[in-house]
């Protein structure tokens, strides 16, 4: 493990990287709709892989291809 290219990141690093507070990102851990994480002990702790496997799954082209339960009903 190196500084560069860390085995597990914080949920604060996360949250940086993602543009998110860290609060969002536990209610999205709460909701299970963010990116898969785990604990070691109390700590909550991301692998960079599932961070870049959730961004991926979370690409579209145009807003028609969101999940119904994400599309407001106006």
């Amino acid at each position: 493990m190196t500084i560069n290219n860390p085995i597990v990141l914080s949920a604060d690093q996360v949250a940086i990287r993602l543009g998110l507070s860290v609060s969002t990102l536990a209610k999205m851990r709460l909701s299970g709709e963010g990116p898969v994480y785990s604990k070691l002990g109390r700590r909550v702790v991301y692998r960079p892989e599932d961070i870049d496997a959730w961004i991926t799954s979370n690409r579209f082209k145009s807003t028609s291809e969101y999940p119904s339960s994400e599309r407001s009903i106006v």
